[in-house]
Order: C-alpha cells, then sequence, then structure tokens
C-alpha cells in the first residue's frame, strides 16, 4: 500500500518546514512536497503604516538577515523620495550588506552544513551538529565561529548593534565614518580574509568526494536571475538584472530593478505558506528560476577583486561548459562571495571618500511608489511599496530570496529522494540527504513566509475540558 513519509522539523535551517515524501506500493516516489509551516503576513500588517517605518518593521522578519531587508526596503524608500543618496552614503551601504553576506554564508556552511561534509550523511544525528564538528575539526569550527564574528562585527561597528541597526536611513546613512572606527574594520579584514581561503583550499579537497551527490542533488535545468553590474560583473547593492538559462543563453539583461514585475509573476499552492515565484514569459510552473550565490557566480564573468576572480574562474571550471547547475554547489559559491566580500570591504574602507561626511539626500516622498532591489545572502530581494499623500502604505508586496528558489526546491527533493530513498528499506541516511538539499539553498524561512496562499488555516476554541466549542477555517 502507498504512505507517505514525515521530514519534521527540517534541521539546521532557519525557521520551520516539514517535507512530505509520497510512496506507491513498490516504495519508489510517487511526489515530494516542501511545506513553509509558519505563517507570518508581514504585506497585510504593515499596510496603513507611515513608510519610513518600513525598514525597521520589515527588518523584524529575521534576526539572522534584518541588514538585507534594512538595504532592500531603504532603497524602496530612495525610489519613493526620488533621491539620489551622496556616493559615500552608498559606499557605506555597501560595506555593510557586504558584511552581512560574510556572516551568513560562514553561518550557513561552517554551522548548518559542515557536519554533513566532516562527519558524513550517515552519521549520528546526535553529534551531526556543529558540536560534532567542533570534536572532529575544532580549527576549522573556530574559523567558522570567528568568520562570522569578523562580519557582525562589522555591521555593529558601523550601525550600532548587530541585529536590527537602524543607521541605514531613507536617503543614505544617519552620521558618517570615523577615521577610528574604519581602522578598527581594517585590522579585522587580514585575519578574515586567510580564514576565507584557508577554508576554500580545504573545501576544493572535499569536492571531489562528493561527486554522487553533486550529481543529484538538485540538477534540474532551470533559469538564473540575479543584479549584475551595467557591465555584467558581480552585483550585490545595486545594478541591473540579468536572466540566464541552463544552456548558458542570456534571456534577459540590463533589466532596471524597477521593472520586476514583468518578468515575475507569483503563484500559490495550498501545502505550503510560502509563494511560488516563476519567470513570467514561460508560465507556471514552468518558468523555474534559481537565486542566490550559484545564481549570481553563473551570471557573471567577473568579480572585480583578485582573489575572488581566481575562485571565480575555479568555479566554473566545475563543468566542462555552461553554468553550474547542481545545487549541490552553492557550498562552493557562498566560499567565493566571501573571499569577494571581504576584499570588496577593504577596497571601499580605502577609498579616502568613504570619510566624507555628506552621506544622506533629505527630502519628503515625492512618488506614490518605490521599489528597492538587492542581494541578500540568500539572493535577489525585492521591496514594493505604495504609499497615500500622507505617506502611509497602502500597499506591499515583498519577494524574498529564499521564495524565488521555491519551485527549485520542491524538485530538488525530490530528485534526490528518487535517488537514495527506498522505501522498502528506510533509513536514517537517506532522509538526511533530502533535507541537505534544502540546506544547500540555505533557505530563510521566517522571511520568507508572508502571503496567506491557499494553505488550509483552521482555529480551534476549546474548553477546559479539552472540548471543540468553535472551530474558524478557510
Amino acid at each position: 500500500m502507498s504512505r507517505t513519509i514525515t521530514i519534521e522539523p527540517v534541521t539546521r535551517i532557519e525557521g520551520h518546514a516539514r517535507i512530505t515524501l509520497q510512496l506507491g506500493e513498490d516504495g519508489r516516489l510517487e511526489d515530494a512536497r516542501f511545506h513553509l509551516t509558519q505563517f507570518r503576513g508581514f504585506e497585510k500588517f504593515c499596510e496603513g503604516r507611515p513608510y519610513r517605518e518600513m525598514p525597521a518593521l520589515t527588518a523584524r522578519t529575521c534576526g539572522i538577515c534584518p541588514v538585507s531587508h534594512i538595504i532592500a526596503s531603504n532603497k524602496a524608500c530612495d525610489h519613493l523620495l526620488a533621491v539620489d543618496i551622496p556616493p559615500t552614503g552608498e559606499k557605506l551601504r555597501r560595506i555593510m550588506n557586504l558584511a552581512q553576506i560574510v556572516q551568513s554564508h560562514a553561518l550557513s556552511f561552517f554551522h548548518l552544513s559542515s557536519p554533513d561534509l566532516l562527519l558524513g550523511w550517515d552519521s549520528d544525528p546526535a553529534t551531526r551538529n556543529i558540536f560534532g564538528v567542533m570534536r572532529q575539526n575544532p580549527e576549522l569550527a573556530r574559523d567558522g565561529i570567528r568568520l562570522r564574528q569578523i562580519g557582525q562585527t562589522i555591521i555593529e561597528t558601523l550601525g550600532g548593534k548587530k541585529i536590527h541597526p537602524t543607521w541605514v536611513v531613507p536617503g543614505g546613512v544617519s552620521e558618517p565614518l570615523s577615521a577610528e572606527k574604519r581602522e578598527s574594520m581594517l585590522k579585522l579584514l587580514p585575519e578574515g580574509l586567510e580564514i576565507a581561503k584557508r577554508t576554500y583550499a580545504f573545501y576544493k579537497t572535499l569536492v571531489p568526494k562528493f561527486k554522487d551527490e553533486a550529481a543529484h542533488f538538485g540538477t534540474q535545468p532551470t533559469l538564473f536571475l540575479s543584479l549584475v553590474t551595467p557591465q555584467g560583473n558581480l552585483e550585490h547593492y545595486d545594478g541591473v538584472l540579468r536572466v540566464k538559462d541552463a544552456q548558458g543563453r542570456i534571456l534577459e539583461d540590463q533589466v532596471p530593478p524597477e521593472e520586476y514585475g514583468r518578468l515575475i509573476g507569483e503563484a500559490v499552492e495550498d501545502f505550503s505558506y510560502m509563494k511560488f515565484p516563476y519567470y513570467k514569459p514561460q508560465g507556471y510552473p514552468q518558468g523555474i528560476y534559481r537565486v542566490g550565490p550559484l545564481a549570481r557566480l553563473n551570471n557573471v564573468q567577473a568579480c572585480g577583486t583578485p582573489y575572488a576572480d581566481v575562485a571565480l574562474a575555479e568555479f566554473h571550471m566545475l563543468q566542462e561548459s555552461g553554468p553550474i547547475v547542481s545545487s549541490f554547489h552553492y557550498h562552493y559559491a557562498r566560499l567565493v562571495e566571501i573571499i569577494y566580500g571581504l576584499e570588496m570591504i577593504e577596497r571601499l574602507l580605502k577609498d579616502p571618500a568613504i570619510l566624507d561626511t555628506r552621506v544622506r539626500a533629505r527630502a519628503r516622498s515625492n512618488r506614490y511608489e518605490g521599489i528597492g532591489v538587492s542581494e541578500a545572502p540568500r539572493g535577489t530581494l525585492m521591496h514594493h511599496y505604495r504609499i497615500d499623500d500622507d505617506g502611509l502604505i497602502t500597499w506591499l508586496n515583498l519577494i524574498i530570496a529564499t521564495g524565488h528558489n521555491n519551485l527549485a526546491m520542491n524538485q530538488s527533493i525530490r530528485e534526490v529522494a528518487e535517488a537514495y530513498v527506498d522505501g522498502n528499506a528506510i533509513e536514517e541516511g537517506m532522509l538526511n540527504r533530502v533535507e541537505a538539499v534544502i540546506r544547500c539553498y540555505d533557505p530563510c524561512l521566517s522571511c520568507a513566509s508572508h502571503a496567506f496562499g491557499q494553505m488550509p488555516l483552521a482555529i480551534e476554541l476549546r474548553d477546559a475540558a479539552g472540548r471543540v466549542v468553535d472551530r474558524l477555517t478557510r
């Protein structure tokens, strides 16, 4: 008889989710689904609030990547103000955004994914965690903690605190950088870069050991979406949108972020609180695409910093031609971006103009609609606001980086389950591989849960004896 295997909770991710595998009578996979089970509703309860509150409010979707929302939200507010922020204000924002990418990628690689890579897919779940890594490879564990600390310290130095800083504001940043703070951050970077390069070199020795996983962890042909510079190089703060297919053909290029609605549609399904974005010209669900470090590196030919460009060239050599299609290689791409982030932070800090005191443009709202797009650690992040004459939000749409990957994550768990799960002899390591492909995407599910979708919702009111006295469903 057919049966359903439920993996709940999905471990070593941010947020709450479950995976269901539907097996047929022969024990073979018939269907696989990734369910985001937590409901938030930011897109509704932000309505009616002043637009200047949006950076602080939307950042509360998550304690892991609040900086990403602060950046995208303030860019949407800049658009409402119809101002160009001072160049130094933009550079300072870039530094904070890159520090966020460094610390978040370090968390993903060292704390969430390295236990599988170092201890094995079939190892004891009780020890397959960061504490197990500490015992087996204490230097690597220390490096991971220190690298994340460096990223968080830069955020705190700029913003006053590590989580939910309010230093980035509509029009720029609230205060200029002092020479003392600049020097304190510069002192951190050589150590951070040395850790990043050492970890990257170590990881390259591991890659050949996981050829089988790389061949089955989300290798479905998809499109790739990211921001790029006008020259087509790596970009995280600004730039234009590019879409490339699995054969390396550029389908969309030089698209202003304000025109994202021409490229992206959003669908809902009844098994998840996460939306299902898709590439409009190909329709739903055929218009599947991926975002994040894998997509960003697939979409560019250069990073623009010395060590990162060498690492990028080696990344592209993972496949003979075309983009790197295996989602397993998100891990590789994260390490390349950590190197780039540290190199670029150093370059920006050494720019003499970084100490300029003109860091903010001031204005009232001059538009009724504002769109802000930036690259979060997990991928392209979009904030879209509409306001009334009083500057109050009448409508907003958030397309979260993890949400872009929703279709791809669902297809990936199906591919992994088909390759590894034997319904007639279930072993824990099989199911861990199904979870592990989700960890490749490093989903931030608290951020991605916004729309009602069509997932059934039931609220029960019970009396003291536990009897149901009322039930609300939709």
